[in-house]
């Protein structure tokens, strides 16, 4: 028997307009115009012979019966847009989109990618860069690197390696000041942190027993990297992540004026859904950066 469906493009419209409670912004994401999303949104509402939405002076207000109908055409949609994209991602296809949290990505990631190009020339890497977890049912991406206290949820997970916060700074911040010996003396310096890692400083005086010393005070940046450059620049001490600041302590372009560290409940994980466990391309990837995170804890020691 023949499916009785209505147009596709009143669908389409429909459900674009009661998402964005209006036509205007409806129109903007379908790229055509107000007066054709209004058309279509009519078109629809005369083959079912019921009213879907109210125009209003500011946008539309869809009726019980149009929001019950856009949920359902919002779930069917989004089933068509997973599948397409699970179908677009061909196991021939030789690209690997990766996510990662900003300063991995360039305190630790691209300063080793030259390694994993070398191995596989054939792989072409798509990187991106967010402080949002990923969810691999909506975002297009094959895998990530998840931070946090524990695995992502739903994804093959393996854990790389800990969080250890250490103070760093350069030491050109000493030209005719003297060095923190202990803790307390912290308290001369300006200390940098991201804005996303405001409890770092804090957790990290609390193990030191420097309760006199404000961890919420000095200098915040947008993310960990420019907190870092900030340090090298002379502005300040930034409580670091070890794994972040390995190759600078080792090339003296940063030093660690204490010697505490502190370790965290958080962790970095590589993340990717189960659909891409017989994928060759995030076989690779995995076994690449297992033995990168496997070597630089063995330098740590």
């Amino acid at each position: 028997m023949a499916r009785r469906l209505p147009p596709l493009n009143a669908l389409r419209a429909f459900e674009a307009t009661a998402r964005n409670g209006s036509l205007t912004r409806a129109a903007q994401e379908l790229s055509v115009t107000q007066g054709a999303v209004s058309r279509h949104v009519t078109q629809l509402e005369g083959w079912l012979g019921i009213p879907l939405c109210v125009r209003l002076r500011h946008g539309i207000e869809t009726t019980a019966q149009g929001a019950a109908y856009a949920a359902t055409l919002r779930t069917a949609f989004d089933l068509i847009e997973t599948q397409t994209r699970q179908l677009r991602a061909r196991p021939t296809d030789s690209t690997l989109r990766i996510k990662l949290p900003p300063t991995f990505a360039i305190r630790w990631f691209v300063p080793r990618l030259a390694r994993f190009h070398a191995l596989h020339r054939h792989i072409d890497v798509h990187i991106t860069t967010s402080h949002q977890p990923v969810a691999f049912d909506r975002d297009d991406v094959d895998l990530c690197i998840h931070s946090g206290p524990g695995p992502l949820p739903g994804a093959v997970c393996r854990k790389l390696f800990g969080e250890i916060l250490l103070p760093v700074c350069s030491p050109g911040l000493f030209k005719g000041v003297a060095p923190p010996r202990e803790p307390a003396d912290l308290a001369r310096f300006v200390l940098l942190c991201s804005m996303h890692r405001t409890s770092d400083w804090p957790a990290w005086l609390a193990a030191a027993q420097a309760t006199s010393i404000d961890g919420n005070s000095g200098l915040k940046f947008e993310n960990s990297a420019l907190a870092y450059q900030a340090a090298i620049d002379e502005l300040g001490i930034v409580m670091a992540q070890r794994a972040f600041v390995e190759d600078d302590l080792r090339s003296s372009r940063l030093l660690a004026p204490l010697s505490l560290r502190v370790r965290t409940d958080n962790a970095y994980y590589l993340a990717y859904p189960r659909s891409g466990e017989a994928s060759p391309l995030i076989r690779a990837f995995e076994a690449w950066i297992v033995q990168e995170t496997a070597q630089m804890e063995e330098a740590a020691r």
